[in-house]
């Protein structure tokens, strides 16, 4: 499997930022207009938190909460997992799994380069397993 960094050049890696003073509704209204599921919560350009759809469904949601009165640091996912450039897309989809979070910010040292969806991942390993399988189709027709 190839490294992150290359499915970062394959798609549109900009991250959505977000201050974590704006309230949960914006957030949503931000998410909703970007059609992404996550935003990253930038202060002074250092990634702190992510906060997603789910931060929403569960935290201000089900909970009865106001997401016009509730800042997004109030609800943001707090312990953020990031990988490097070079991690591999395997890499990257077991610990989407396995930690169960479907965003993944790609950091460079302190250096957000992109964040990176479940489903960049799936597109990617989908293409992967056509493309050998088209090889071995061609292979086994020759």
């Amino acid at each position: 499997m190839k490294p992150i960094k290359e499915l970062l050049k394959q798609h549109d890696s900009t991250s959505y930022k977000i201050a974590p003073t704006v309230s949960v509704f914006e957030a949503l209204s931000l998410l909703a207009e970007l059609e992404v599921g996550a935003l990253l919560l930038m202060q002074d350009g250092k990634l702190q938190r992510v906060v997603s759809e789910r931060d929403y469904t569960r935290k201000i949601a089900l909970q009865g909460r106001n997401s016009k009165e509730t800042t997004v640091a109030e609800i943001m996912t707090r312990d953020v997992v990031t990988v490097a450039p070079q991690t591999g897309t395997r890499e990257c989809m077991r610990l989407m799994s396995h930690k169960r979070f479907r965003h993944l910010p790609v950091m460079d040292g302190e250096n957000v380069l992109g964040l990176i969806s479940i489903r960049d991942i799936m597109d990617d390993i989908i293409a992967d397993n056509e493309q050998t399988i088209s090889q071995l189709t061609s292979y086994i027709n020759s």
